[in-house]
């Protein structure tokens, strides 16, 4: 399976690199694409459609791939995949419940392929606000194919507008659904790793009450008082220099899951009335936590040493490499955080495209796969 990467800043010059592209006969039967929100989106499915390719698309909270770092831009890797190791599911949510949607892609999945592997995206923030659970979609698709399924992938950003990220595909986009590129396992191998590096602090505390994403108290104490008491004094203006969700993707609360295993959820936005602050995705009440430190740039050897350990143990090869990097990472580490990116290409040496996302799906080291924030998500996909 041979793979490409390709960057633009618009449709016009996105045409002019997919041309280039195929000028020596390569045939792309697949795209993904990162874009910003920014962008014509139904001009670049026109384009892509035209040469009879398979799009998986989402808008970003900025973009990269093997040498380029931006944003307001568009990023893609094109693979000339066998249509029949593929299949695209893109579902609406609309009312429906999200881990209902999940189930039933996984069941869909399950009639195309015997042992199939999951690339996802969904929403991360939809038109209304809301945080689209991640959590959900992950069981749902467990409860159809079973717990040992491969799910990698990230939510889609809107710029850190929080007014309302886009999922699309041939023909038809959404600001509430779930999309998934469904891979024959017995075709193409897919592997992949789910890295965070921060670390928790202080006592364990409780959500006392929270609904569709929002936390009104903890420990029977107002959700934001609590938090800034912990974070100490910080300006809550408008017109502060650094808006709300850098602090809360610096500090991210880790809370505890059912099966015992912890996570990452950032706080995004709050309301100073009520006291309560938004989550990147729910938190139900009676969800225990601890919050958590800003890491040290040694995050970023960690990364990459887990990774080559990974392919080392494997003996994986990659022919083409998505990493999907929280927009968390991006406004705690800045510049750094296209070092980590840059050690993961090095090790898999292979076409390379990703963004920064609002949540991430993956597996951290040896764990099921989860819903993550904070965190660095990596695929590699090698035809047998």
């Amino acid at each position: 399976m041979k793979a490409k990467s390709i960057q633009a800043n618009s449709t016009e010059e996105l045409k002019v690199a997919l041309e280039q592209s195929i000028a020596d006969g390569f045939k792309p039967t697949l795209a993904f694409i990162f874009c910003s929100i920014k962008q014509d989106i139904k001009a670049i499915c026109s384009l892509l459609e035209a040469h009879d390719i398979t799009i998986y698309g989402n808008t970003t909270a900025g973009e990269f791939k093997d040498d380029y770092q931006g944003e307001g831009s568009i990023v893609g890797l094109l693979l000339d995949a066998n249509p029949e190791w593929f299949t695209l599911l893109f579902e609406t949510i609309g009312d429906r419940n999200g881990k209902d949607v999940a189930r039933q892609i996984g069941e869909d999945a399950l009639k195309k392929f015997k042992k199939p592997s999951f690339i996802i995206t969904a929403n991360g923030i939809t038109e209304k606000g809301e945080a689209i659970d991640g959590e959900s979609i992950i069981r749902g698709i467990e409860e159809s194919v079973g717990p040992d399924v491969s799910i990698i992938g990230g939510t889609a950003g809107d710029d850190f507008l929080l007014t309302g990220s886009i999922v699309f595909t041939n023909g038809t986009s959404s600001q509430k659904a779930i999309m998934a590129l469904v891979m024959d396992e017995e075709k193409v191998a897919i592997n992949g790793l789910a890295i965070s590096g921060w670390k928790p602090v202080g006592t364990v505390k409780t959500i006392t009450k929270s609904e569709g994403g929002w936390i009104h108290t903890i420990d029977d104490k107002p959700a934001l008082e609590v938090f800034l008491n912990y974070m100490g004094r910080i300006s809550l203006d408008d017109d502060s220099p650094d808006p709300f969700y850098h602090i809360g993707f610096s500090y991210p609360l880790q809370y505890q899951k059912p099966s015992g295993n912890t996570a990452m959820c950032s706080p995004l936005m709050f309301n100073k009335v009520e006291g309560s602050l938004l989550c990147e995705f729910n938190l139900p009440t009676g969800t225990k936590f601890r919050f958590s430190l800003p890491p040290d740039f040694d995050i970023i050897d960690e990364v990459i040493a887990k990774s080559k350990e990974v392919k080392s143990q494997k003996n994986i090869e990659a022919d083409a490499l998505l990493i999907f990097s929280c927009a968390g990472r991006l406004s705690t580490l800045g510049p750094l955080a296209n070092t980590e990116i840059e050690g993961l290409k090095e090790i898999w040496n292979a076409p390379m495209a990703g963004f920064y996302s609002y949540g991430e799906f993956g597996r951290a080291p040896n764990e099921q796969p989860e819903f993550h924030s904070t965190t660095i998500s990596w695929a590699t996909l090698k035809e047998k």
